[in-house]
C-alpha cells in the first residue's frame, strides 16, 4: 500500500456542508495564523452578515488581505471564496429558522447541579454533532476496509485516549479480531516493530502531538502497516504519519472541566463507527461471535435467587 492516499482523498472530497462550518473553524483555529483566526471567527460568528460581503469587504472587515481571506477558505475546505459565502448563506438560512440559540457550556463554580446537567448535556450534543460534521467519510470508509482486513491492529493512546483505545480493542476482538490496545509507550514501540504490510496501527491522540503515541505510529508507518489517526488536530504531527486521518471536534478547556472529558465523546463516537463499519463488512463471522460472548457472559448477568 502506498502512503499517498491522503493527497488522492484530498483531490475528492467535496466542501463542508454548510452546517460544518462552524465546528470546521472550532476544529482549524488552533492551528491558523493571527490573521487567517480573524477571518475565520468573523465568518462563524456573522454567516450572514458575511455572506453579503465581497472577499475585499471581508478582508476590510477583519484587517487582513484578500489573499488572507482566500486562504482561510480553503483551509476550512472551500475550493475558493465564492464558496465559502454558499456555505454562509446557507447556514444564515438555517439559523433563521428557528433552530434554538446555542447556550454556554461554561460551568461556574456555583452552578446549581440542574445547570450543571444542562451544560454537561449541551457540550456533549455539540461535541457529538462537530465531530459528526467534521468527519471525513472517506477516509472512514478507507480505515474500515483496512481493519477489516487486518490480520493484526495495534492501538495506541495515553492518558484518556487509552480509554478510548481499550474500548475499541474490546469491541474488536468481541466481532473476532486480533486487537491489542497498548498503554505503555515501550511495549507499544516493541510491538510496532513487528508490524507489517496487512496490519493496522491506530493512533488516538486529541492534541495530535502526544509523543508516546507519535513514535509507535511512526514504526508502524516505517514497516508499512496501515496506519490511522483520529486526532482533534488534522495538521498536528501524528498525521504525518497516517494514512487515514479521522478529525474530532477541538474541545474547550475550562478550569473545572479539563479539554479531556469532552475530547473523549468525540473519540468514541469515531470508535463506534469504527466498529459498526467492520462489523457490517464481516457481518457473517463477527454475529456469530458476538452471540458466543454474550452466551459466555450470560450466566454472569443472571438474577440472583435471595435466600432467607
Amino acid at each position: 500500500m502506498t502512503h499517498d492516499v491522503k493527497e488522492i482523498f484530498s483531490d475528492i472530497t467535496p466542501p463542508p456542508a454548510p452546517a460544518a462550518l462552524a465546528s470546521k473553524v472550532r476544529t482549524l483555529a488552533p492551528s491558523m495564523t493571527r490573521s487567517m483566526q480573524r477571518v475565520a471567527e468573523a465568518v462563524a460568528g456573522d454567516p450572514a452578515g458575511c455572506a453579503a460581503l465581497t472577499v475585499t469587504g471581508l478582508a476590510e472587515l477583519t484587517g487582513t488581505s484578500e489573499a488572507t481571506v482566500v486562504r482561510t477558505a480553503r483551509l476550512l475546505g472551500y475550493p475558493g471564496y465564492r464558496d465559502l459565502r454558499l456555505a454562509l448563506a446557507g447556514l444564515a438560512a438555517q439559523q433563521q429558522s428557528g433552530r434554538s440559540p446555542a447556550v454556554t457550556a461554561d460551568i461556574a463554580v456555583d452552578d446549581p447541579i440542574a445547570d450543571v446537567v444542562a451544560k454537561l448535556a449541551y457540550d456533549e450534543q455539540q461535541t457529538l454533532a462537530d465531530t459528526a460534521a467534521a468527519l471525513d467519510t472517506v477516509q472512514l470508509g478507507a480505515a474500515v476496509t483496512a481493519l477489516a482486513a487486518a490480520r493484526r491492529i495495534d492501538i495506541y493512546g495515553v492518558g484518556a485516549s487509552s480509554l478510548v483505545g481499550q474500548d475499541l480493542a474490546q469491541k474488536l476482538l468481541r466481532i473476532g479480531l486480533i486487537a491489542h490496545a497498548h498503554t505503555d509507550p515501550h511495549l507499544a514501540v516493541t510491538n510496532a516493530v513487528q508490524l507489517r504490510p496487512g496490519d493496522v496501527a491506530v493512533a488516538i491522540t486529541h492534541s495530535g502531538s502526544t509523543g508516546d503515541v507519535i513514535e509507535p505510529l511512526r514504526t508502524a508507518f516505517e514497516r508499512s502497516a496501515t496506519t490511522v489517526a483520529i486526532t482533534g488536530r488534522p495538521d498536528g504531527p501524528v498525521t504525518q504519519y497516517a494514512d487515514h486521518i479521522l478529525t474530532t471536534s477541538t474541545a474547550r478547556e475550562s478550569e473545572l472541566r479539563p479539554a479531556a472529558m469532552s475530547s473523549r465523546t468525540g473519540q468514541l463516537l469515531v470508535v463506534d463507527c469504527l466498529f459498526i463499519g467492520v462489523a457490517q463488512r464481516t457481518y457473517e463471522t463477527a454475529a456469530p461471535a458476538l452471540a458466543a460472548s454474550y452466551e459466555a457472559l450470560a450466566h454472569r448477568h443472571a438474577p440472583r435467587t435471595r435466600t432467607r
